[in-house]
């Protein structure tokens, strides 16, 4: 069995009974739940669809995202997420870089590396050099006055752990950061580079070895080899090329508001909704939040 997933932005909640019971009847599928009035709904049917993408472009165009996966095994025993523009609304490196005033030309780096177009390493290196001499305390001031999380976050952590989940923050920003967030959102443990800092300003350089596209893969290998776990039993989410391994590993690998050639990739693409989406897709209903 398969289960179609269908769900807005939930500020938009622009999700009708028409178009959910239309989708089901076309599909020949069984009674559609809601798990959230508007926002999100489901419905189970024998087979995956052959026109799934067909159906799915013409859903975006009115604001809906639609996920179709096996209907076995969709709730995950571990969330391993990316946390730039996936936990938080920002690119951590980007944020530095505009206090610093170099802010454009980071940011340029920041959007060719997170679409594939550049080595994530050498555009980290680069970026991270033009950072040098910058006061070590601009670090608590982006973290006070630019961060914010993404919408979800906090019902996606809690509702996993409640259930027995482990959640894991892998980034290929900066454990300063990293820090601030996985303590902010309840994550288990975090894992990312370590930006150096000599005489209170920022070296230009990080602690190597450089975290990247490798470095989540083996994340993923290493935490569920660990908690005793399949491949199968993990949900990644993240929106770079750098994600594409964990995500491609993952027994569900979510691209959250991807870059078009990541998201090209994977088979849950997620771009109106928001984390909670994560829930939705799993079939947790709004009242199974924690």
């Amino acid at each position: 069995m398969f289960t179609a997933t269908l769900l807005c932005a939930p500020k938009a909640a622009n999700l009708d009974r028409v178009t959910v019971e239309s989708l089901r009847d076309a599909w020949a599928g069984g009674v559609a739940s809601w798990l959230n009035p508007g926002i999100a709904a489901e419905f189970a049917m024998p087979a995956r669809p052959a026109n799934q993408w067909e159906v799915w472009a013409g859903l975006q165009a009115i604001g809906v995202d639609l996920v179709v996966q096996a209907s076995a095994g969709r709730k995950k025993q571990m969330l391993l997420a990316d946390m730039d523009s996936t936990m938080i609304e920002q690119e951590c490196i980007d944020e530095l870089a505009d206090v610093a005033g170099v802010g454009a030309r980071v940011k340029e780096i920041t959007a060719r590396a997170m679409n594939g177009e550049l080595d994530f390493e050498a555009a980290l290196t680069e970026r991270v050099g033009l950072l040098k001499d910058l006061p070590d305390g601009v670090i608590a001031k982006v973290l006070a006055e630019r961060i914010t999380f993404m919408p979800g976050g906090t019902e996606l952590l809690a509702t996993m752990k409640a259930n027995g989940a482990y959640a894991a923050l892998v980034s290929g920003g900066f454990t300063a950061f990293t820090g601030h967030v996985a303590a902010a959102l309840g994550f288990d443990e975090n894992r990312a580079n370590t930006l150096l800092i000599k005489d209170g300003v920022l070296t230009g350089t990080v602690a190597q070895p450089i975290l990247g596209r490798e470095a989540k893969v083996q994340a993923l290998r290493e935490i569920s080899a660990r908690l005793g776990i399949g491949h199968d039993q993990v949900m990644a989410v993240g929106d770079g090329a750098n994600d594409l391994g964990m995500l491609g590993l993952a027994g569900a690998g979510v691209a959250l508001h991807a870059k078009p050639a990541v998201a090209a990739k994977c088979d849950i693409r997620i771009n109106y909704g928001d984390l909670t989406a994560l829930l939705y897709v799993q079939g947790y209903g709004i009242g199974d939040f924690a």
